[in-house]
């Protein structure tokens, strides 16, 4: 982690006095521990990963509010909703060189994110598609990090690794959809996934107002089902370059754009006529204000009581693709 906050401190020149996000040494949060053991022991989509699986994965599709998204296809946790995240895309950027950012390694809740909080979804052999998926987009990749050292394959689908979410108890919940999270490491948000392009299912994103810091700032809704912090709202910035879409690839990890299905609506204290879309390169679509795209900082990424809280730490920051501010709404 500390080497990824040089790496970002080096392509973002922080505002006076804004904080660094620290995420490695933090205290760990007992509600977390004790909320795991209990859980899974009683509840199938819970289970943490503790082995090496025993046969194929089945990756199948199921119905919900976010639209029609991946779940497991069989064994015990058949039905369970299945999630990518989005600062995975770390490691493939950086041709392996760097960890997952579900991994084992430490983090503030104390549990490993990878078999724990986030169990992946393990195969051995090819995984099996299921009704509705698209065969050609499933894979696998090698994880060393899951069981101590033992190799195994997790699946992955358009080149990202599928997990579960610890606090989806039953086959229904979707706990973990578009999850702003401050503990994986770097951050990035968790998003169920639709099955046609293995694009982040994300459903009708809603923007309010929202006082942070003191001001008044346009804001999105995160975290829409996740029992900690439902509906978190979290300060979006634009981009000074003319190219409004000029943040791909490393940029879009720091800074992840606002992501919707359809048009985006209009919360309390926003003018819907001012939001739109624009499409991304990969088919996406960002959710743009008087037609600018709308992006998240990864260092306003927090959980109430485990780590950070809400404020502003983006605000003026110089990158290589230009500045960063929020929208100020009053």
């Amino acid at each position: 982690m500390m080497m990824l906050s040089r790496r970002f401190g080096r392509v973002v020149r922080r505002p006076a006095g804004a904080a660094m996000l620290t995420l490695g040494l933090l205290a760990a949060a007992p509600q977390f521990s004790s909320a795991v053991s209990a859980q899974a022991s009683s509840r199938s989509c819970t289970t943490p990963v503790t082995s090496a699986p025993t046969g194929p994965a089945t990756v199948s599709t199921k119905s919900t509010s976010f639209g029609r998204v991946l779940s497991v296809g069989s064994g015990a946790n058949a039905g369970c909703s299945l999630y990518i995240l989005t600062s995975d895309q770390l490691h493939s950027l950086t041709f392996g060189l760097a960890a997952f950012a579900c991994s084992d390694g430490p983090n503030p809740i104390g549990q490993p994110c990878d078999s724990v909080l986030w169990p992946t979804l393990l195969t051995k052999g090819a995984p099996i598609a299921g009704p509705g998926v698209n065969g050609s987009l499933l894979g696998t990749v090698t994880r060393t990090d899951v069981l101590s050292g033992t190799s195994v394959q997790e699946v992955t689908y358009a080149g990202l690794p599928l997990y579960r979410f610890f606090l989806d108890e039953t086959p229904g919940e979707t706990d973990g959809a578009n999850l702003f999270d401050p503990v994986t490491s770097p951050a990035g948000t968790w998003y169920l996934v639709e099955p046609g392009r293995g694009n982040p299912a994300t459903g009708r994103v809603q923007m309010r107002s929202e006082t942070v810091s003191g001001s008044e700032v346009l804001a999105a809704s995160m975290d829409n089902d996740f029992s900690l912090l439902p509906h978190g709202n979290f300060p979006v910035y634009t981009l000074s370059n003319k190219n409004g879409q000029a943040c791909q690839k490393f940029c879009a990890l720091i800074w992840q754009p606002v992501l919707t299905s359809g048009q985006a609506e209009a919360g309390p204290g926003v003018d819907q006529h001012a939001l739109g879309v624009v499409v991304r390169p990969d088919r996406t679509h960002q959710v743009t204000y008087r037609g600018k795209p709308l992006y998240l900082f990864i260092e306003d990424a927090y959980i109430p009581g485990i780590t950070g809280t809400q404020s502003i730490n983006g605000a003026g920051a110089v990158t290589p693709w230009g500045v960063f501010n929020t929208i100020r709404l009053s």
